[in-house]
């Protein structure tokens, strides 16, 4: 398993698909989740530490996890199926660890309230990830950061740039 971070959201130029963007910590590496507005919003709202005067869904699940005497140690991306990314959170609870099937949004959206590591499967970035060029690497421009880069290409990346990664269509987080 490799740690990942949300680095953010971005919309696809051509369908303004938001695109949930996860980095590895080393930022070698990046995988592209497609997800629907409520889904990004929700993750957003994470991201961004945004209080609301009531809890919203993924809040409420959080404070109701806290009540019943558990935590949310880790959320992972472990499979992708026929071009859908599969997650699971998982709970250590009073009577162990507990993992529940997720839509990897979902799960992005608890990690990022619950300050919880995000994981996901090696075979996974195998099968989907991104490699990111390094400044002073080959094919990598000298003087620009890879943050410059990776930007410039993800605001230039279509759908069908990514058929290749899986065989088929993008993966997705349904």
């Amino acid at each position: 398993m490799v740690e990942m971070k949300v680095s953010g959201i971005i919309l696809e130029p051509k369908s303004r698909s938001p695109i949930v963007v996860l980095k590895d910590l080393a930022e070698k590496r990046a995988l592209l989740i497609w997800v629907g507005e409520p889904e990004a919003n929700a993750i957003l709202m994470g991201l961004e530490q945004v209080e609301t005067p009531r809890p919203l869904t993924h809040d409420l699940f959080l404070v109701t996890v806290g009540e019943l005497g558990a935590t949310i140690r880790e959320v992972a991306i472990l499979a992708m199926k026929e071009k859908t990314f599969f997650a699971e959170i998982v709970l250590d609870t009073r009577r162990g660890e507990h993992r529940i099937d997720a839509r990897p949004s979902d799960a992005l959206a608890l990690a990022l309230r619950a300050e919880a590591p995000i994981h996901v499967a090696e075979e996974v970035l195998e099968q989907s990830g991104i490699p990111i060029r390094q400044e002073g690497e080959e094919g990598a421009p000298a003087g620009r950061s890879d943050d410059e880069d990776f930007r410039r290409f993800l605001e230039n990346v279509k759908p069908s740039d990514f058929t290749r990664l899986g065989g088929g269509d993008l993966p997705a987080d349904s």
